[in-house]
């Protein structure tokens, strides 16, 4: 116990409302999870799938802002998806949320032995490894790569795994890298439509550092873009928009489309 305790730490997130445990070394939860669970639209009785779940902090967030839905959390990791059951239930959401652990590459009879068949999601989100190993030198650690890093046209069989997951007309939201787009454009270009864009700028004036995604399964509704949300003034203050979604829990333009 005294070792298990040393290598994780147990952290608020969303001004307290959340509390996670996490390894103390390799990927931890950042402003991503957050986001991403803030762009993410979703109704009571409804089931949302949170792929790359990690130690469920996305999922987490999402299920605290919408009473009533059933989120399952996959992992490929067995050690993380073992801290997000954790974490499930020393936040009360036991009732309503699973972590399971599969790849998204894995067979969909896979994922249907684990109640997780074709069309029986309203919801997925993912927050998927998106750097470039050709491009962008690799964490040493084990774990923040896994999370990190993808292969070439990695993102494609995330984006397979969601397809398959929704019911027509189902919600994909996702957050990337900028330039990563084309990329990203060309694998949501086959079962996806009305894409809406929304950039994170760390400060004003500054390029984009992330890009937040929400495409909606056989539609044929154009591309449109949503005003970005800024992080930091210049002098490193945490802007009003930011603060309300990374520590009250507000939402994003996009969950409200």
């Amino acid at each position: 116990m005294a070792g298990e305790a040393a290598a994780t730490t147990d952290d608020a997130i969303l001004g307290g409302r959340l509390r996670l445990i996490q390894p103390r070394r390799g990927h931890r939860v950042g402003h991503d999870a957050i986001l991403l669970a803030a762009a993410t639209a979703a109704k009571s009785g409804e089931h949302a799938v949170d792929l790359g779940a990690g130690v469920g902090a996305a999922g987490l967030a999402l299920a605290a802002r919408v009473p009533g839905l059933w989120v399952t959390l996959i992992e490929i990791d067995p050690a993380l998806a073992t801290l997000a059951e954790d974490n499930i239930r020393r936040n009360g959401f036991a009732p309503r949320m699973r972590a399971s652990v599969l790849d998204v590459a894995a067979p969909a009879r896979r994922f249907a032995a684990e109640g997780l068949g074709a069309g029986s999601a309203a919801r997925v989100l993912i927050n998927p490894p998106f750097n470039d190993p050709a491009r962008q030198q690799g964490s040493p650690d084990p774990g923040r790569r896994l999370a990190h890093a993808a292969a070439p046209q990695g993102v494609a069989a995330w984006i397979r795994c969601a397809a398959r997951l929704l019911a027509p007309h189902g919600v994909l939201t996702l957050i990337f890298r900028p330039d990563g787009l084309p990329e990203l454009l060309a694998a949501l270009s086959r079962a996806f439509g009305a894409l809406a864009l929304m950039p994170v700028h760390p400060r004003p004036q500054m390029p984009a550092v992330r890009v937040l995604v929400r495409a909606v399964r056989q539609s044929r509704a154009p591309l449109t873009l949503v005003p970005g949300l800024t992080l930091a003034d210049n002098g490193g203050r945490p802007t009003p928009e930011a603060d309300a979604v990374l520590r009250d829990g507000a939402t994003l333009p996009l969950a409200e489309m």
